[in-house]
């Protein structure tokens, strides 16, 4: 009897000194498994997607938009590439056409199985993406569709920087309040295109006013396209308003200052929404298209990292360019934003990429910022002046390149 229970006692340690072998075998080969999936995967490259307007009528922004997406691309895979991937851009063009940005996006996701996401252009573009990433629950960084689309509640969507409408003429109120009262204007008169981002820079601007001291006289909307804009000018000129607001595209804004200087109403400031900024705003107006004043959250003149290097790169692979073009440099600004990301979490992973961004200062080409649970940074804009008939960053003053002209001289002077 005690043989038998020897035997047996025997017969367990063999089993389980086999059973231990094979044990440390698996061990071996799963400590083995994630250092060859590693070396694989670094192989892989990371997929980035997204639609622009490549064609159609938002085309000639859209495209400087994908050249700095390009360009981030070759400068990233240049630099050791993102996690140590190269990365892969597909972007397709969705031909200025909502509908379309919003089928190729899902595609993107759904069938292309991208590992993330950028942005689209223009705003309404982005206001009807950002809820197929919210959906899909994918990181989407992007200029944004002005505040309505940031207050759907999205937690994805991220403007960086945004194009916000309600922030146009920030920096010009925040360089009214440096004002002394008695050498600030006391008056202004507000005209602003019937559209949505005529509505958006009118927002809000009312009160801003007020709060500064200066007393609305007027506060209008018009139509596009403007045929004249000669009554819009009188009412003011009538009013005397020391503050005249021009709130519309390149188009009606020129009309505009045509309209005053023929009727030689002269505003001690004079502010333009859209259209002020881009070259053609001096090549139709000459001399008078100087002392305008409007707003921007981004410039080739920005002092930050980076700026400098790519307006150089620009203009040196753009025979004739004498800047970079702003859109340029969103499109790089927003792939630089979704980089910081990546490599703050060190994954691929939407939700971990948007709760750091949501808990982290970025620094990028546009500025410092900090994102608030709605994807957007403390509201600003830059104040900008044309001077010399080049456009000048007049506040604040750490990106400042030029002391701002006030109150605006005569026309012709």
């Amino acid at each position: 009897m005690k043989h038998s229970v020897f035997g047996k006692f025997k017969w367990l340690a063999f089993i389980l000194s086999i059973i231990a072998v094979f044990s440390v075998l698996l061990a071996g080969c799963a400590q083995q498994a994630p250092a060859a999936t590693t070396a694989e995967t670094l192989k892989t490259p990371i997929r980035i997607g997204g639609t622009l307007p490549l064609t159609g009528g938002y085309a000639d922004t859209g495209k400087p938009v994908y050249e700095g997406y390009k360009h981030w691309v070759e400068v990233t895979n240049a630099a050791g590439g993102l996690l140590g991937r190269q990365v892969e851009l597909t972007i397709y063009d969705d031909a200025s056409d909502i509908k379309n940005a919003v089928t190729l996006l899902e595609k993107l996701i759904t069938v292309d199985k991208v590992d993330l996401l950028i942005g689209g252009y223009p705003g309404t573009a982005c206001a009807a993406q950002m809820p197929v990433a919210e959906q899909y629950k994918k990181v989407y960084v992007s200029m944004g569709g002005h505040m309505a689309s940031f207050l759907k509640g999205y937690t994805y969507s991220f403007g960086a920087p945004p194009l916000m409408g309600q922030w146009w003429f920030e920096g010009i109120y925040n360089w009214l309040g440096t004002m002394p009262t008695d050498q600030r204007p006391k008056t202004v008169a507000m005209f602003y295109m019937n559209t949505p981002v005529g509505m958006a820079v009118q927002e809000g601007a009312s009160e801003r006013y007020k709060s500064l001291g200066i007393e609305v006289l007027t506060n209008e909307k018009y139509d596009l396209p403007l045929a004249s804009a000669d009554s819009i000018v009188a009412k003011a000129k009538a009013a005397n308003a020391e503050i005249f607001v021009s709130g519309g595209m390149m188009p009606d804004g020129v009309l505009t200052v045509r309209a005053c200087k023929t009727q030689n109403y002269n505003p001690k400031l004079y502010l333009q929404a859209i259209g002020s900024l881009a070259t053609a705003w001096v090549e139709q107006l000459g001399s008078d298209g100087n002392y305008i004043c409007s707003g921007n959250c981004m410039s080739y003149k920005l002092p930050f990292p980076g700026v400098a290097e790519l307006n150089k790169w620009y203009t040196d692979t753009h025979p004739g360019a004498a800047n970079a073009p702003d859109y340029f440099l969103f499109g790089y600004c927003w792939t630089q934003v979704l980089q910081k990301g990546v490599e703050g979490t060190k994954s691929l992973d939407d939700t971990k990429i948007r709760d750091w961004l949501k808990s982290n200062e970025v620094s990028c080409i546009g500025g410092n910022f900090k994102f608030d649970s709605k994807g957007l940074p403390t509201p600003y804009n830059y104040a900008t002046q044309i001077i010399n008939q080049k456009v000048e960053l007049i506040w604040p003053l750490d990106v400042r390149t030029h002391e701002p002209i006030y109150p605006k001289p005569e026309w012709g002077k």
